[in-house]
């Protein structure tokens, strides 16, 4: 390896040139590879000889993206995804048996959440949600069939910081598989795996594209639970398409940059709208008043590009807060170079109770900004001239 730096490594790291010596490593947009003669055939088939077969199986593009983050992330092994969450149910689905219990943070994306509550039971897969902000809690929920620990940290939408060092500890003590979805932070801002985790799990399509081009997903870590996850995946075909795969493979190059404007553009935001009197709350990791201001110094290197804020007058001035936004974008995504701005309550997190979403830390008047690449002073005027209109 030529370095250890982040950004080095993500720039560096290509696959071996072919005989047109190219600069920019080439798409590999086809199905299907050939074979020299019957016996290579056999026994690629058989596994006897490592090589591409079928991209649904592998594929160079896919082997790129894959060696850059487990160079990243410090993993030993991973495997690629169409999306998020086809990463998320594929390495639940290749890891669970029947009569299995998941131990989960309450506060995780709503799509997993559906994944626990409706589609694990019809499994005999059963769950328990504990609370990031009462850890010690945790231990008296762990049973004999309980597998796998899940965490996001920052969570979504209310960015609470998990401790994961703790509950890496936590899972060696019990054997169980820890999984952080690393998402929010990247591996620029955050290694799991050095606090303890088994395997990290990415929604590529957020800050690792950084464009809202592409979907992808990815799960990185132990070799011998990846490998199990990967031939899970091989059978049901879950894959990633090669030119998604360049693309965020290409995307990767610039991810230190990115991020750290999206990190020093997302601080500026959330110090900025502390002073706004129409908000009662403004939380991101980096400022001093967030609770785990600490935590999060300790195991990010910056804040991360998400900022959520609290505005007066509940679900209907959220709602009044989005109508009232001129340059931001209103969309389903987040780590975008454009800065998006949702209301979790009445979207995303809709089809959940009040106190469901109150449990996870979304009240009526809870706005989730994903800070983009713009001008901060843009930024900073079209959300200030929204709360001007609740």
């Amino acid at each position: 390896m030529i370095s250890k730096n982040p950004e080095t490594v993500a720039i560096r790291t290509q696959l071996a040139r072919t005989q047109y010596q190219e600069h920019s490593v080439p798409m590999y947009l086809t199905s299907s590879f050939v074979f020299d003669d019957a016996e290579e055939m056999r026994a690629s088939f058989a596994e006897e000889k490592q090589r591409n077969v079928y991209s649904r199986y592998s594929n160079p593009n896919c082997a790129e993206l894959v060696e850059k983050m487990c160079l990243l992330e410090g993993a030993e092994a991973g495997t690629t995804f169409a999306t998020g969450m086809s990463a998320i149910f594929s390495t639940f689905a290749a890891l669970l048996d029947s009569g299995d219990h998941v131990l989960s943070a309450r506060s995780i994306f709503g799509n997993t959440h559906s994944l626990f509550t409706k589609y694990f039971p019809k499994w005999n897969i059963s769950h328990s949600y504990f609370d990031v902000n009462a850890l010690e809690d945790i231990e008296s929920l762990i049973r004999s069939e309980t597998k796998i620990l899940y965490v996001e940290s920052p969570t979504n939408p209310a960015t609470d910081i998990v401790d994961l060092a703790w509950l890496g500890a936590l899972s060696r003590k019990h054997h169980l598989i820890f999984i952080v979805d690393n998402c929010f932070a990247t591996p620029y801002l955050q290694q799991p795996i050095q606090w303890g985790a088994d395997i990290v799990i990415h929604s590529a399509t957020k800050l690792l594209d950084g464009q809202g081009r592409v979907m992808g997903g990815i799960s990185v870590g132990n070799e011998s639970l990846i490998d199990t996850v990967y031939r899970f995946a091989k059978i049901t075909g879950p894959a990633l398409s090669p030119f998604n795969a360049w693309t965020l493979s290409k995307s990767l190059e610039t991810l230190a940059v990115r991020v750290e404007k999206h990190c020093d553009n997302a601080l500026q935001l959330a110090q900025q709208l502390e002073k706004h009197p129409k908000i009662q709350q403004v939380r991101y990791p980096f400022l001093p008043s967030h609770p785990q201001h600490e935590l999060a110094k300790k195991q990010m290197k910056k804040g991360g590009n998400i900022v959520t804020i609290e505005v007066s007058g509940g679900l209907e001035s959220g709602r009044a807060f989005l109508n009232a936004i001129q340059m931001c974008s209103l969309t389903a995504n987040l780590g975008d170079t454009r800065t998006i701005v949702s209301h979790p309550a009445s979207t995303t997190h809709g089809k959940l109770s009040p106190k469901e979403r109150q449990e996870v830390g979304i009240t009526d008047g809870l706005i989730r900004i994903s800070v983009g690449l713009e001008h901060i002073q843009d930024i900073i005027h079209d959300v200030e001239k929204a709360l001007e209109r609740i």
